[in-house]
């Protein structure tokens, strides 16, 4: 979840762009003008500004932009502009806007579509200092001594400095995308752009989109051209998560590029060069997926040309306590506590504990205690018996109430995100919704 401040003069379009990013989870706070804008940034950190650029008053939107940009760098802005006022766009994303959006927008998909890639960059940018610090010290986020952790480094080590391409294999919340975070950290393309798709959470209809960008008119709402993800990354690495999610006619077209990185965005004629480095990860099976023809085996050979695959948290159980209590000082960070720690009996359950959603399961699990907790020290009895995989009811005889209690659990143990669930049950979050209609989940 994220904090958004919107800024818009006119009421309907506030709730609008407010019910629409709300409806992502995240927490928006609207303004009527610059003004009381300015007050709210005073009061509170946001994570992402969206402001229209013409409003009444003595100070408008750019003004709002330029303030923002000065005081508030790490923050990023997307800006609303009506017909006529192009121009004023392009000059605030030249003072640091992330992107614009012109007037009327097609729905509610458009802005989160947006506000996502925004936040997307702030967090790749702050991630990526941190991993830069911890790599700056020799270290690497990546295990804490299991010697089942050494091959994983090793080749993170050895591959990071070519240009290889790399596809990253394990189950859901084994540390796939910190392994691609930290390949990034440590190429010469370090200084360049990680720009990271979800094949998984993108809708078929606008995956071509997301990845190639498209032209102004190329379908209906495409109201001004577009760049997509691989522009985007162009200098830097492009991370495809969930690849075994992409369909097989996006297959043909990915290939093409892996061959001889040139494309055409969506409803464009003319051909585009770019020079990124591929990370691909996936916790599916792709080998047998080509044989069943789920996947192209060309595609297939091109990505795994540096495959590493990283071992579940149950075959490095050395690792899991070391881990627990560093996603714990950074959960007590998160919270604004100043130190949180496990007493003997909480290590305990912790370390043996299955976590079969691997290190996001015991992240999540280590979070709810610390909400839990009454002091800053952490019982056994504040980690959650589901999250540990403990004190289950008895066990469902038929498949389907199998499948039906398993995607219950993994919705509950986070919170309801149906992002969150599909990951840990290793499928899409399409496949996913389709399942929620046919048990009748919410």
């Amino acid at each position: 979840m994220a904090t958004i401040l919107v800024v818009e003069d006119e009421p309907g379009i506030r709730e609008f762009l407010a019910d629409a990013l709300e409806g992502e989870g995240h927490a928006v706070s609207t303004a009527g003008d610059v003004r009381e804008a300015l007050a709210l940034l005073q009061g509170r950190g946001f994570d992402l500004l969206i402001t229209d650029l013409r409003m009444p008053g003595a100070l408008d939107g750019m003004d709002l932009v330029r303030r923002v940009r000065a005081d508030i760098p790490e923050m990023e802005v997307v800006v609303l502009t009506a017909h006529g006022t192009i121009e004023t766009a392009v000059e605030a994303t030249r003072l640091g806007a992330f992107d614009y959006l012109q007037k009327p927008l097609s729905g509610p998909d458009e802005i989160r579509l947006v506000a996502g890639r925004a936040l997307e960059r702030r967090n790749l940018l702050a991630l990526r200092a941190a991993v830069r610090r911890e790599s700056s010290s020799g270290l690497l986020p990546l295990g804490y001594g299991d010697p089942a952790m050494a091959p994983v480094i090793r080749a993170v080590e050895k591959v990071a400095p070519t240009n290889a391409t790399v596809l990253l294999l394990g189950e859901s919340g084994t540390g796939k995308e910190v392994a691609a975070r930290t390949i990034h950290a440590l190429s010469p393309r370090a200084e360049g752009p990680l720009v990271v798709v979800n094949c998984a959470a993108v809708s078929e209809h606008l995956m071509e989109s997301e990845i190639f960008g498209h032209e102004k008119g190329a379908f209906t709402g495409a109201t001004a051209a577009r760049r997509g993800r691989m522009e985007l990354a162009d200098g830097g690495t492009l991370f495809l998560d969930e690849i075994g999610e992409m369909k097989p006619e996006l297959q043909a077209k990915l290939l093409r590029v892996l061959q001889d990185q040139t494309f055409e965005r969506v409803g464009g004629t003319r051909t585009l060069t770019v020079d990124v480095r591929w990370i691909a990860a996936t916790n599916r099976n792709l080998d047998a997926m080509v044989r069943a023809g789920q996947f192209r085996e060309d595609l297939y050979h091109r990505l795994a040309v540096f495959p590493i695959r990283l071992p579940p948290l149950r075959e490095r159980p050395s690792d899991i306590l070391p881990l627990a209590e560093a996603l714990l000082a950074r959960i007590a960070a998160e919270l604004g506590r100043t130190r949180l720690t496990l007493d003997g009996g909480a290590g305990e359950r912790i370390r043996s504990a299955r976590w079969p959603g691997n290190i996001r399961e015991l992240a999540n699990a280590l979070e709810r205690a610390a909400i839990l907790a009454e002091t800053d020290r952490i019982l056994a009895r504040d980690i959650a018996p589901s999250a540990a995989t403990a004190g289950q009811d008895p066990a469902p005889t038929k498949l389907e109430e199998i499948e039906r209690e398993a995607i219950r659990a993994a919705l509950v143990s986070v919170a309801g995100n149906r992002r969150l669930a599909a990951e840990r049950l290793g499928i899409g979050e399409r496949t996913l919704y389709d399942k929620l209609k046919r048990y009748a989940l919410d």
